[in-house]
């Protein structure tokens, strides 16, 4: 039994796979150490300062980033499943009806 219609379903599907594409391309990023992402990244000075202003420090931040959107894409990623299933259920209900 579909939870979702036929038009949601395939929302879901398209915004998952953007979310998929988007947050594996971030993760990569934060791996290669990307400057222009350096915002991004949770830190503090105070943090840094603390830790002697270590270059090891900013790279476990950017590596904690990376896993974190990775994580976020593998999230996605079973939304997208969900979301292919509920539009195979919904396709086969429309054959079997008509």
């Amino acid at each position: 039994m579909a939870c979702l219609g036929p038009k949601c379903s395939i929302y879901y599907m398209l915004i998952s796979a953007w979310g998929i594409v988007m947050l594996a391309l971030m993760g990569l990023f934060f791996k290669i150490r990307c400057p222009a992402l350096y915002e991004d990244i949770k830190s503090s000075e105070s943090e840094w300062e603390h830790n002697n202003f270590s270059e090891v420090y900013i790279q476990e931040k950017y590596d904690d980033s990376a896993i974190n959107c990775w994580i976020a894409a593998g999230i996605y990623g079973v939304l997208f499943i969900f979301a292919f299933i509920q539009q195979r259920l919904n396709a086969r209900q429309s054959y079997e009806m008509s």
